[in-house]
């Protein structure tokens, strides 16, 4: 049943929706409402393979009330989604095609704003954020690079239709699962621009659980095709290597995870062999490099079944941990915990005696850095563990810790900090060779970290007001700067004068005088009200604090002097340091006047008197 499908090529249809539908009736109501709401100019194709759950009335029912907007493709047997994808594909008119599943949504405003992005860059490829995908590109690019979104191979993307015909790109319609793989590649090996939009979710993937685990001799010999395609396009090199690490990573090694462990003796035998031949196929000494503890493992394990056996083991252990407890001693930061991957310290985990070794990991955010401290407790057969952590040693950043388990030459990582033993919390912070070192735990989930330098978490330091006093014109200020109660008045930088209404501002050098002390003199206030703040050096981005009075007694008087250089003639300048009601900021307000404006003023008062 065709519906209105040979009358739409003049229509300036922006978005060709492809939907295959086989036996979802239950879930293609909320599909099909999801991409009627969509505000681009759009047609929507649904491919039905022989339906026998009342999908094929359902859809007669869509096509019935929305005959501009949808075609439905019978075919009188069940294909594979790639072939109903292909199907739909040969039926679109319009400048881009999105494949959408029948058991999945979009967001309401998802193709809008892919649109935008493809119109905004020429982009061939758009891809969107997926809900709850933990991998790939997680901020939006007009211009993104392969490696950067190589990781979604899904076909849940936004193509331009002239440039999967120009390439010739299709779905093989022999495989049953995995064929999207291929497809994307292929399309990713050809695109000029892809573009990322991750502003918000554009898809709701509703489907089950990864084909691969339930089959990996299966999903083996599929994942050949797409590595066999990117092959094809990209030379021998840095790029293909970082593709090829995706496959092997995510599609390869680890079928001898999990999915092995669930596999028959005789069928592990043939996972091992499959997973060795296309190793020695792609696993370049490029790839090696960057295969982490456990893959590295697997890789050398190949041979050796009852070792691959005891590795999934290993990865599919639980990891139990606790923090007991966090202490400065001098500059250096205690971290006292226990970690264990459950049956394998000391005892039996079905079957097998695994020995571990426990320790700690500190992991920046940005540069993925690596420290490991050194240990004074803990160890090969030790579950529990003290580590010293030499914070003069570390770059600024933020060090996020992980406690480590290494098991049978795999190592196994968690986020330390979640479950803590009562009072086990992070301590104040410390200067360490003029640079403040904060240990925070966050927010949502208690995880312990060390921010070095200051560059996520607020900084605990007080600044205070002591004395100010006119030199001349100039406004001399003394005060106190402490990090936590640590004397901080070596790291001051400058006093920053910012003006209230216009936000302007006014620096000048300020000095320290003492361990604790600083001082800094201004003058060349501009009109406003100019609030004060403290620039300190604490070895990451400069921070700044406001400067607090606590005696109102240490301010200045007022001053004012008569000058006549402006263009309205001679005027009086008043400057008047005060503290301000809410929370005792030190500011100061700056007014000019004429002579008429004082001597209506001085008669106003008068009056009052």
């Amino acid at each position: 049943m065709d519906t209105e499908s040979d009358q739409r090529a003049d229509r300036g249809i922006d978005v060709s929706v492809v939907v295959p539908a086989y036996n979802r009736r239950a879930s293609l109501d909320r599909c099909l409402t999801s991409l009627l709401v969509q505000r681009v100019a759009k047609e929507i194709i649904v491919v039905d393979g022989g339906s026998r759950d009342g999908t094929r009335a359902l859809l007669g029912l869509y096509a019935a009330h929305h005959p501009r907007l949808i075609t439905v493709v019978q075919d009188a047997q069940p294909g594979t989604p790639g072939g109903a994808r292909n199907r739909g594909l040969e039926r679109a008119t319009g400048r881009y095609v999105f494949f959408c599943d029948a058991g999945d949504h979009l967001a309401p405003d998802a193709l809008a704003r892919l649109v935008a992005a493809a119109d905004r860059n020429g982009a061939d490829v758009v891809v969107g954020k997926v809900a709850g995908m933990r991998q790939g590109l997680r901020e939006s690019a007009d211009r993104a690079a392969l490696t950067a979104v190589y990781d979604d191979l899904s076909c849940f993307k936004l193509f331009r239709r002239d440039f999967l015909e120009r390439h010739a790109i299709r779905f093989d319609e022999t495989q049953r699962r995995g064929e999207d793989m291929a497809f994307t590649v292929h399309a990713y090996c050809h695109a000029r621009v892809i573009s990322v939009v991750a502003d918000g979710d554009c898809y709701h993937a509703e489907g089950g659980g990864e084909a691969s685990a339930r089959d990996p001799l299966g999903w083996l010999r599929v994942v050949r095709t797409p590595i066999e395609v990117m092959a094809r396009h990209v030379p021998p090199g840095a790029l293909r290597d970082r593709l090829l690490l995706r496959h092997l990573r995510r599609d390869v090694l680890a079928q001898l995870g999990v999915p092995f462990l669930a596999a028959c003796e005789a069928e592990r035998e043939k996972i091992a062999v499959e997973v060795a031949d296309i190793c020695g196929q792609w696993l370049t000494p490029g790839v090696r490099a960057g295969l982490d503890g456990v893959d590295a493992a697997r890789v050398a394990a190949l041979d050796d079944p009852d070792r691959l056996v005891r590795l999934a083991r290993v990865e599919a252990a639980p990891l139990r941990h606790r923090l007991t407890g966090v202490e400065w001693r001098g500059d250096r930061l205690v971290i006292e915990g226990w970690a264990a991957l459950a049956g394998t310290d000391s005892t039996a985990l079905e079957g097998l005696v695994l020995d571990s070794t426990v320790g700690l990991v500190l992991r920046e955010r940005l540069s993925r850095e690596e420290r490991v401290p050194s240990l004074t407790r803990g160890g090969p057969g030790a579950g529990s563990f003290t580590a010293v952590l030499d914070v003069a040693a570390l770059p600024a950043g933020v060090w996020d810790v992980h406690v480590a388990v290494e098991c049978e030459g795999a190592r196994r990582l968690a986020r330390l900090g979640s479950r803590r033993e009562p009072g086990a919390g992070a301590p104040p912070a410390r200067l360490v060779g003029g640079v403040v070192a904060v240990p925070f735990l966050t927010r949502s989930h208690g995880h312990l970290g060390l921010d070095v330098g200051g560059h996520v978490v607020r900084i605990p330091a007080v600044v205070r007001l002591t004395r100010a006093w006119w030199r001349g014109r100039r406004l001399r200020v003394e005060g106190l700067a402490l990090v936590g109660e640590e004397a901080a008045a070596a790291a001051v930088r400058h006093l920053i004068w910012r003006e209230r209404a216009s936000g302007r501002e006014h620096r000048e050098r300020a000095v320290s005088v003492g361990p604790r002390e600083f001082a800094a003199e201004t003058a060349g206030l501009r009109p406003g009200t100019w609030d004060a703040y403290l620039e300190l050096g604490l070895g990451g981005p400069p921070a700044r604090f406001p400067v607090k009075v606590a005696d109102a007694d240490a301010l200045g008087r007022p001053l004012r002097w008569w000058r006549g250089a402006m263009r309205w003639g001679v005027v009086q300048w008043t400057v008047r340091p005060y503290a301000t009601a809410v929370n005792r900021r030190l500011s100061v307000s700056v007014r000019v006047a004429t002579p008429l404006t004082v001597v209506r003023r001085t008669v106003r008062v008068l009056r009052r008197h």
